[in-house]
Formats: C-alpha cells, sequence, structure tokens
C-alpha cells in the first residue's frame, strides 16, 4: 500500500457542506438520480437509508427552506432543484418557489422514505419521471456516491468526488485503511508535507465556520446557546477563560447550523459539526497564547488528522456522538500540539478526553447538538491544558490504553460492538416520539 500525504486526507476528509449532512446526503443521492431523466421532471421519489442517516436526519433543520425539517423534504428538494456536482452543497439552489413545488410532491404523497436493516452508511434513491426511473446508491460516506442506473442499466458517474480541494488522486477507503495503521508519531511528521496551498485551504475552512459562529452569537438561532453564554461573561457570571472561550464560539456556530442557516461548514470526516468542533475550539485558543498563524493552522490540520484516525475507530455514523470523542480528540490533539506538547502529551490529552466523553449518545442531529458540542469543546481545552501539566489518565484505567492508539481502537471496539443495540433503541425511541397519537 502507498504512503499518502497530508493533502490526500485534507482532499477527502474535508469539504464544504450546506445543512446537516444526512439529509443533505440524501438530497444530493436524489439530485444524482433526477439528472439521469434527461430533464424530465421528477414525479416520484423513493428513498432508502440507513438507520444512523434515518435517525440524523428526522429533525435537523434544512438550509433555505424557512425551519423546514425531514429527509422526505430534503429528497424532494434533491430531485426538483438540486445540483449534484456541488457534492455536500447540492442544497444551495433552494429558495422559496423550490420549497413549493417539493412540498406539493410531498402532499401529493409522491415521496417516501424507507428504512434498510443494514447498519453502515447507505443511502439509495430512486426518482421516475414516466417510464423512466434514475438510481443513485451513496455508501460509506456522505457524498460517495457508488452507483448510478437508469432504468436498471450502470451507467458511468460524471459526479468525481473530489472531497476538499484539486482532483481526486486516492480512495477514500484506502486511504482510510492506511491512517488507521499509523502511529501518533507518524500522523504529526505528516505535517511536515503541508504546503500553501493545504494551509490556504485550511485557513478557508476556518472562516467559512466563523461565520456561521458570528452568525450564531450575533442573532441567537437554534438553541441560542453561544449567544447565552457570551451573555453570561458579559454579566460576569462566567469568566471567559480559554475553555469559556471555545465553548462559546463552537456552540455558537452549531447553533447557526443546526437551525438550518444557509451558510456552508467546512466538515472534517463526513459531518459539519465534526468540522466545527475540530476548528473552532483551537482557534479560540490562539487568543490566549503567543503563536503564528502558520501554527495555529498547522495545530488544525492535526485535528482534521486525529478525527479521521477516531472516526475511522468507531465508524462513519454510530451510536457514540463523534463531535465529542472523535472531532473533540482532534481538537485536544491540536490544542496540546499548538501549545507546544509533545506527541506523548498530544496522546495524553486524547485519552483525556476520551476518558471524560466516551458514554455521550448521538441521539440524531439537532439544535440541541450544540451543548454537546460545547462540552466538547470545553474538555478539548480542559483535556489538553492538563496532559501539559502532567495530569495524564492511566492506562489502568476503563478504556484508555497503553498508548492513544489503543485507546481509540478500545472505543471503536465500544462503538461498533458495544453501542450496537443503543442505537436500535435510540431509534426505536425517536420514532415513537414522531408517531401520531393513538
Amino acid at each position: 500500500m502507498p504512503d499518502y500525504t497530508i493533502k490526500d486526507l485534507l482532499r477527502l476528509e474535508v469539504a464544504p457542506a450546506l445543512g446537516c449532512t444526512e439529509p443533505v446526503a440524501v438530497a444530493l443521492g436524489a439530485a444524482a438520480a433526477a439528472s439521469l431523466l434527461g430533464g424530465r421532471a421528477p414525479e416520484s421519489v423513493r428513498v432508502w437509508v440507513d438507520p444512523n442517516i434515518f435517525k440524523n436526519g428526522m429533525s435537523v433543520l434544512i438550509p433555505g427552506t424557512g425551519g423546514l425539517f425531514g429527509l422526505d423534504l430534503a429528497a424532494a428538494l434533491g430531485a426538483l432543484g438540486g445540483d449534484p456536482t456541488r457534492r455536500l452543497e447540492v442544497l444551495d439552489s433552494v429558495d422559496e418557489q423550490l420549497v413549493a413545488r417539493a412540498r406539493k410532491l410531498l402532499n401529493e404523497k409522491k415521496v417516501s422514505v424507507d428504512l434498510l436493516e443494514e447498519i453502515g452508511l447507505k443511502i439509495k434513491v430512486e426518482v421516475k419521471a414516466g417510464d423512466q426511473t434514475g438510481e443513485a446508491v451513496i455508501t460509506r460516506s456522505h457524498d460517495n456516491i457508488s452507483s448510478l442506473k437508469l432504468n436498471g442499466r450502470r451507467v458511468k458517474s460524471g459526479f468525481t468526488s473530489t472531497g476538499g480541494f484539486g482532483p481526486q488522486k486516492v480512495n477514500l477507503a484506502e486511504l482510510e485503511e492506511w491512517l488507521a495503521t499509523r502511529s501518533l508519531d507518524e500522523m504529526i511528521e505528516m505535517l511536515d508535507g503541508l504546503d500553501q496551498d493545504d494551509l490556504d485551504f485550511i485557513e478557508h475552512g476556518v472562516n467559512f465556520n466563523l461565520r456561521l459562529a458570528e452568525y450564531g452569537l450575533k442573532f441567537g438561532p437554534g438553541l441560542g446557546l453561544g449567544k447565552c453564554l457570551d451573555r453570561l461573561v458579559r454579566q460576569k457570571l462566567m469568566c471567559r477563560d480559554m475553555a469559556a472561550a471555545a465553548r462559546i464560539l463552537t456552540s455558537a456556530a452549531a447553533d447557526a447550523r443546526m437551525a438550518g442557516i444557509k451558510l456552508p461548514a467546512m466538515s472534517s470526516a463526513g459531518s459539519g459539526n465534526h468540522g466545527l468542533t475540530a476548528t473552532l475550539p483551537i482557534w479560540a485558543a490562539r487568543d490566549f497564547i503567543q503563536c503564528s498563524s502558520v501554527e495555529v493552522l498547522r495545530a488544525i490540520a492535526l485535528s482534521h488528522v486525529l478525527t479521521a484516525y477516531v472516526k475511522i475507530q468507531t465508524g462513519r455514523l454510530s451510536a457514540i456522538c463523534g463531535c465529542s470523542v472523535a472531532a473533540g480528540a482532534g481538537a485536544t490533539g491540536g490544542i496540546a500540539y499548538l501549545l507546544g506538547g509533545d506527541s506523548r502529551q498530544v496522546a495524553g490529552a486524547v485519552n483525556n478526553l476520551i476518558q471524560d466523553l466516551a458514554g455521550v449518545i448521538c441521539d440524531g442531529a439537532k439544535t440541541g447538538c450544540a451543548f454537546k458540542l460545547a462540552t466538547a469543546a470545553g474538555s478539548a481545552v480542559q483535556s489538553a491544558l492538563l496532559a501539559l501539566q502532567g495530569v495524564q489518565v492511566l492506562q489502568t484505567e476503563g478504556i484508555v490504553g497503553d498508548s492513544m492508539e489503543n485507546t481509540a481502537r478500545n472505543l471503536g471496539m465500544l462503538s461498533v460492538e458495544g453501542m450496537r443495540y443503543a442505537d436500535h433503541t435510540i431509534l426505536r425511541i425517536l420514532t415513537t416520539k414522531l408517531a401520531p397519537p393513538e
């Protein structure tokens, strides 16, 4: 297997995403299927999704819809007006007219969403117009269109998955298989390969996420947690230390994103909220220390690498909150690195955070995710600061291993094997809540 570079990882694991990536992925599949119909107007849409896509797409608001939600609506929007070449920004074209057309299709009972039994990221969409049927299948990652068919016959995809920037050179599955075998020292060494284009791309992503945070702080959308925390600081009921600054900035961005504000996030490991957690706590920390812009961007690059690494262990979607343990691990590792920590201290920070947050569940994407991102951001700062002071969880305790890598593998075992039934239970609770009263 060849060696991959930091540029390869950024290209495939970091990308702009407009809206929560689960309904966006459904919209992308619908848009790709509809694109095969030769310009005919879609007459019906049928969607199949795995349980985790279903869970995460149930309640989160869709950008540009004025506060509407639902995987059926996302599918209709994608089929009627989505641009599949925009990948995770497929819904950038949403306006009032498109929403009205999509709602009409829903009211006519022309859109259905069915639940697949299998676990693992999978979306299948069929879009029909007359005697033509377009089909798209998305697997493994939210923008990986693995199959396209017209009337049952496979056709070549014109939508190459470019991820972050530049032409695709490597396969995501191969890169993740390679990354899963890297040591922490090797991951840190990858940063030496960063060039100016990479740094510019990382900074571009930070600016995306900062715009969401600025909107959240200004208007308090969604849960309004970030704005509330900022107000508590102004009222001198809280102190704006490094941890509080990270919590405020990160939760404000989550408020805006989960409220469906039409601003893209720069995602990490397939999730916009992961991207917020992986970048904004590090950006907040820079105001409390002496560091250069390049050092901050290198720390964020390491955060993306660590986020992807932990996410490979836990699975792309699971019952464990990836924003907490995967992106949180990335953020704390990046902060420890930015503060001058060596690989032992970076590992200690990651172990501290996983010990702290391993039990946080994912119960679907929603405005309440701002709480979890705030917790992850605060723990990321705390875990890094403590690790640098020699406070590191011992390998004899809990799921923490004798290395950061083994801790991540233990977390993956907990996520993939131990939480399988928890995921079904969470889904049953959520679907019961949505069921009409008897």
